[in-house]
């Protein structure tokens, strides 16, 4: 291989969470958004700062970048001027009164131990310890009416301290004190941990942002609230992978061509909002494509988007290509896809899904080597082929609490090993499309980076049911909309689009854990609840019943799944 070309290899980090907030009442129902802010938002820009020559590119949802402002303000606004914090399990850690009814007390410790076990819980004897209290006393609430206030104090202490980065950890003389402490945890002590957090979340935006602003990070965006753009745009799209799947009894989504541009300019304002330029590229939701949503992409300025190696498979397939084994053959390079006027990068599954479900169990050294040697393979095969790039794509939270310490030591060195070795180039998409021409894909097959189908949000009875009862809210919408007035739309508007997000079907049907399925399941009828109260009608009776149940126990609780082929 020439000195002078090196294999192209783009990281490319997707940070999202759904809308937790109830935006009736402010409250958030679940603490996903600020855990992942302190703990993995904050070490993966924090492993990009510490290697300069790394490169990478972030993927931002709008819906995400709103919740961290809010959380933001949330905790300035507490210590500054004690304002109410919306957040249940935020407000009870600096809270010096703690819940008083057994329940609420059943509820608070069940919180707490909502974390990786192994990773996170039994790391910390001490928090190991309260923790095994809390599974007793989960299974004896009787017996916790003589229980401390202090051990709620402690347990909610270590619930936080664990869901730190690592760099925090390692890092912050604060935080080195309250790990030694161990117990006995004060008010101050509470506070000055809230302090820290409120500025991790505080920072971590204008963290991305200097990043960007030197040139070492490509920052994208998602379509406002997460929706399966070619689903908004038309259902039986999903049959393009899956000829025979079920489609719900609604027709088409009503107005979804308009909802879908709705969320695709929300989106960027949302972005520019916080970064102060407008994105040349997108990875649309769950990197789901067809050909008319990445001509609405292309219309809105985007140049590139990215989804996964099963579409290109897909695609190929059915443009008469004949299959090949060796992915340099078809995978390593952008491709234009016909009459859609956008550059479209697809996914490595097997080396993305090595970083996401296989290397958490190894040695940090031994799994960056095994990736690098990979790269070595497919460099020498791609020789004087300067074209080519290798996209690794995938999601920048869920991973790393089944890694040891976050992942701190794989990510470090895995940027460090890629940034320095001689035979690869760590770049951005957007560089990639100056480099090289686009190579012609004369047909896309409608699908995601999931198996390549849409299947994960359409296609089963609980999913299609989903999608019955949003075309309810969204006809319910469209009658009330001509008589409300300018703020009353708008926030309606803001709640549908909230309804419309993916989130909530990926986790409807029975191959999910019943827990999580539970409170997404929830949630969705409550934002659909919320809708038909912001325009003034009467929700319909079956939102008060619970329609879709868990069952499974997939990899990682089913907040990933690997992204091979779909076989069936």
């Amino acid at each position: 291989m020439p000195d002078d070309i090196r294999l192209k290899v783009v990281l490319c980090w997707h940070m999202h969470q759904p809308q937790y907030r109830d935006l009736v009442s402010g409250a958030y129902h679940l603490p996903w958004t600020y855990l992942h802010v302190i703990k993995d938002y904050t070490d993966m820009v924090a492993h990009l700062e510490a290697v300069p020559a790394a490169r990478a590119v972030i993927n931002f949802a709008p819906l995400l970048l709103e919740q961290i402002e809010d959380y933001a303000k949330q905790v300035e606004g507490f210590l500054t001027n004690s304002l109410a914090i919306r957040d249940p399990l935020l407000a009870a850690l600096i809270s010096p009164a703690l819940p008083p009814s057994e329940e609420e007390r059943i509820m608070l410790i069940k919180a707490c131990v909502r974390a990786n076990e192994t990773r996170m819980i039994g790391r910390f004897p001490a928090y190991h310890r309260l923790a095994e209290m809390a599974v007793w006393l989960t299974a004896h609430p009787e017996s916790q009416r003589y229980l401390s206030n202090q051990y709620l104090a402690d347990l909610l202490v270590w619930y936080h301290l664990a869901w730190l980065g690592e760099t925090v950890r390692r890092d912050d003389a604060r935080i080195k004190r309250l790990l030694e402490k161990e117990s006995g945890y004060s008010l101050h002590d509470r506070r000055e941990l809230l302090t820290v957090i409120g500025e991790l979340l505080s920072n971590v935006i204008p963290r991305y942002r200097q990043l960007a602003a030197r040139g070492q990070v490509e920052l994208s965006v998602t379509p406002y609230a997460h929706p399966i753009v070619p689903l908004l745009l038309d259902f039986t799209c999903a049959r393009e992978a899956m000829p025979q799947a079920p489609l719900p009894l609604l027709p088409q989504y009503p107005g979804g061509e308009e909802r879908a541009r709705w969320h695709i300019r929300e989106g960027i304002e949302t972005f520019r909002r916080n970064f102060g330029f407008v994105p040349v590229g997108c990875w649309p939701s769950e990197g789901a494509v067809s050909t008319p949503s990445l001509k609405l992409l292309a219309q809105s300025g985007f140049r590139w988007a990215a989804s996964g190696e099963g579409v290109l498979h897909n695609s190929l397939a059915q443009s008469g290509h004949a299959e090949h084994g060796m992915k340099e053959a078809w995978l390593y390079r952008h491709y234009s896809v016909a009459d859609s006027g956008m550059s479209c990068f697809f996914r490595d599954d097997g080396l993305s899904d090595l970083i996401g479900f296989t290397y958490a169990s190894w040695h940090a050294d031994d799994a960056v080597n095994n990736l690098v040697h990979h790269l070595e393979n497919i460099a020498q095969c791609c020789r004087a082929h300067p074209e080519h790039v290798v996209s690794i794509i995938m999601d920048g939270e869920n991973a790393w609490e089944h890694y040891p310490e976050n992942a701190y030591f794989f990510l470090g060195a895995l940027y460090r090993r890629l940034s320095e070795h001689p035979a690869i180039e760590l770049t951005t998409f957007s560089d990639c499309l100056k480099s090289a021409e686009a190579k012609h894909l004369p047909q896309l097959t409608a699908g995601s980076w999931v198996y390549g189908t849409l299947s994960t949000w359409i296609g089963e009875p609980d999913k299609n049911r989903g999608w019955d009862m949003l075309g309810d809210a969204k006809h319910a919408f469209d009658a009330a909309a001509p008589g409300l007035g300018a703020e009353q739309l708008e926030r309606a508007r803001r709640q549908l689009a909230v309804c419309e997000g993916s989130d909530w079907f990926w986790w409807f049907g029975g191959d999910n854990p019943a827990t999580t399925v539970a409170d997404f399941e929830q949630l969705y009828r409550q934002h659909l609840t919320n809708l038909y109260q912001l325009i003034g009608a009467e929700p319909p009776e079956y939102l008060a019943q619970v329609f879709t149940r868990g069952g499974g126990a997939p990899k990682h609780g089913g907040a990933m799944r690997p992204g091979q082929l779909f076989a069936g």
